[in-house]
């Protein structure tokens, strides 16, 4: 993994808002096909982080750069080969399914978009959902219709915040899987968030506990577990959450 190519690199991190510090002196690098996970609990500073690659938040400072271009200034070419899933960023709900995915896939310039539509809603086991309103899908429809806009245009950096929340244990297992296939065969990088250790433990390469904004612990769950004092990821989560975070 160290020889692979660096899609995304922060460095020195900061992010203040009216004198509270967010995100501080935050730093890693994501490869091509790795997928890493950015953990810790309400508060401690992901969503920030995750604003700031995007471009969506200028840090206070620090630097950002995907695909060795730097953030914002190259913005709108790095956001081309991007994409981002949210299970708290639902689309827009009075469309109907493969309304808002054609709206999307021109959004995004896919070609073959038909196509390329039709292979996601199959990947995603979700075709029988293309005529019904999107308002009306269940939590965990919703999540892989979004996850499917998040795929239309390829991308080689996926940001992934909780794509798992509010699923049953079956169809979480589904979007793990998928998620895993996709990273096999097209070798997407993935940022991915989550509070469900067993997501984790299951789909990330590598993981980043980060504590008031501050890079507590980093490697592969397995090396994370055993250089801590803990017997699980889930009791490290736990502890964090106990020593002040918000969860």
């Amino acid at each position: 993994m160290a020889a692979s190519e660096v899609i995304l690199e922060v460095n020195n991190l900061r992010k203040e808002f009216d004198g509270v510090v967010a995100v501080e002196n935050l730093s890693f690098q994501l490869h091509r096909g790795e997928i890493l996970g950015l953990l810790g609990v309400n508060g401690a500073g992901k969503t920030t982080a995750m604003n700031m690659i995007l471009g969506l938040t200028e840090p206070t400072s620090g630097s950002i750069h995907a695909f060795g271009l730097p953030m914002p200034k190259s913005r709108i070419a790095i956001l081309r080969r991007c994409n981002f899933c949210s299970a708290y960023a639902p689309l827009p709900s009075n469309l109907l399914v493969w309304q808002n995915l054609l709206i999307f896939s021109l959004i995004y310039g896919v070609k073959n978009r038909r196509q390329r539509t039709a292979a996601l809603l199959e990947l995603l086991e979700i075709t029988p959902l293309r005529q019904r309103v999107t308002g009306h899908l269940s939590s965990g429809e919703s999540t892989r219709v979004n996850l499917c806009k998040a795929l239309l245009n390829s991308p080689e950096l996926l940001m992934l915040d909780e794509p798992t929340a509010s699923l049953d244990p079956d169809i979480a297992d589904k979007v793990r899987k998928t998620l895993r296939r996709v990273q096999r065969e097209d070798g997407v990088g993935m940022l991915y968030t989550s509070h469900n250790m067993r997501d984790i433990e299951e789909v990330c390469d590598r993981v980043i506990f980060i504590h008031h904004g501050q890079v507590v612990a980093e490697g592969t769950p397995q090396d994370v577990v055993r250089q801590s004092d803990h017997a699980s990821l889930e009791e490290m989560f736990i502890d964090l959450a106990r020593a002040g975070g918000k969860a």
